[in-house]
């Protein structure tokens, strides 16, 4: 539960520094996609801190072309 709180003292703190600018010099759409990726950082991070399983995008790939891969590779015998 400590990891958490620090994790959104550290959040925070980034929005604190770098959200003023954005919203002085009026750019709407950098702040969205800031926003947006700051969100989905602090919930891996937060998940990360939990201990809960996040899953690897290299399973999802893997998952994809292996019946791709293992129909070459019985071509290719």
């Amino acid at each position: 539960m400590v990891a958490v709180a620090g994790i959104l003292v550290i959040v925070a703190v980034i929005i604190v520094i770098d959200v003023p600018p954005l919203v002085r010099k009026k750019l709407k759409k950098e702040l969205w996609i800031f926003s947006i990726l700051l969100l989905f950082g602090t919930a891996l991070s937060i998940a990360q801190a939990l201990n809960i399983k996040i899953p690897n995008p290299l399973d999802w790939i893997t998952a994809i072309y292996k019946p791709l891969s293992d129909m070459i590779e019985t071509l290719l015998k």
